[in-house]
């Protein structure tokens, strides 16, 4: 099991979580529920305190990834095998993202 910590404009938002490549999900952080200042961090994952839950990487994670030679380029040099999105994801979503959304490892 992985889990990445979800941020929107460096407020943690909530935790991503991946079971053998083939179960995910998406929890929002209780504190960040309670806040009315603090909206959803995507149209298909509207702030709620139902567990959000797919076979696959939800959509709106998968798109903030590189595709073609980007994506080729950073599996060789980050040594992640290419079609682990979750490992990309957690690799290249930490810094300068387009948008207000960041992932990070889950503090300790």
């Amino acid at each position: 099991m992985r889990q990445l910590a979800i941020y929107r404009n460096n407020i943690l938002a909530g935790i991503l979580t991946e079971e053998n490549r083939q179960n995910y999900r998406f929890e929002y952080d209780d504190k960040y529920l309670l806040s009315d200042d603090n909206q959803a961090i995507s149209l298909t994952l509207p702030k709620s305190q139902q567990v959000f839950q797919s076979s696959y990487l939800f959509p709106f994670f998968y798109n903030m990834l590189s595709e073609g030679v980007n994506r080729k380029l950073q599996s060789m040099l980050l040594k992640i095998d290419e079609n682990d999105n979750f490992g990309l994801l957690a690799k290249t979503s930490q810094f300068d993202t387009i948008g207000a959304i960041t992932v990070k490892p889950l503090p300790i």
